[in-house]
């Protein structure tokens, strides 16, 4: 998702194209997904907000541009869901430091969920949507701007989206905790960008684990 108009940024670029630790972000977020195992295409939903980014784009040959109209983020979902169909993993061109394993991670999340839910005596939903969030105090020790929030979750710009039930999956990696909306988060993610290793994984026991176990 890369046609919002970015202004809360205040950059002299299109914000897909603000660059971390010299990456335009965009670019970033389309390496993470076309590494992802689970991935079969990349698709960019650009808008009239973003022509400089549909422009770059157009020039990878690893991911295929869809126009929205940029009228809001759920109505440009709503139709470049249109072309690309269902179930589909969106992410924000504002979550620099995704990886691919964040994007495996959460569709064996939504897949454990399902059997989870079809051994407790409850119907398995293979279909439904799953949210990505992180911990709002993750973010605030991190020094990353909050914009929204519910019961001590934020919300980090990757998601499962599909027909049927919806399901959260909260994770305390660092580097989904960094959304670049402001230029401040832009600090915080090329410090992190530049930091040696991957960002650990903290379980909800305190341990440190790469599996999707280490999230909940």
């Amino acid at each position: 998702m890369c046609g919002g108009a970015g202004t809360r940024l205040d950059a002299d670029v299109e914000k897909p194209l603000f660059a971390v630790a010299g990456r335009a972000m965009v670019d970033r977020v389309v390496d993470a997904l076309a590494a992802a195992d689970g991935i079969e295409d990349v698709y960019a939903a650009v808008s009239p907000q973003t022509p400089r980014t549909r422009e770059h784009l157009a020039a990878r040959d690893d991911v295929t541009v869809v126009d929205t109209p940029g009228d809001g983020y759920v109505a440009d979902l709503d139709a470049a869901l249109d072309v690309v169909g269902r179930p589909a993993v969106t992410a924000a061109a504002d979550l620099p430091l995704l990886a691919p394993e964040h994007v495996d991670r959460a569709l064996a999340a939504r897949e454990r969920i399902a059997r989870e839910d079809g051994a407790g005596g409850d119907a398995a939903d293979p279909t439904g949507s799953l949210s990505v969030c992180v911990p709002v105090a993750l973010k605030e020790r991190l020094g990353a701007s909050v914009d929204t929030a519910f019961d001590g979750l934020a919300p980090t710009g990757l998601n499962v989206v599909d027909t049927g039930g919806e399901n959260m999956h909260t994770t305390y990696d660092a580097r989904l905790a960094v959304n670049v909306n402001r230029l401040g988060d832009a600090d915080v993610a090329a410090a992190l960008a530049a930091a040696p290793g991957d960002a650990p994984v903290r379980a909800s026991d305190g341990t440190t684990d790469d599996a999707v176990e280490g999230d909940r």
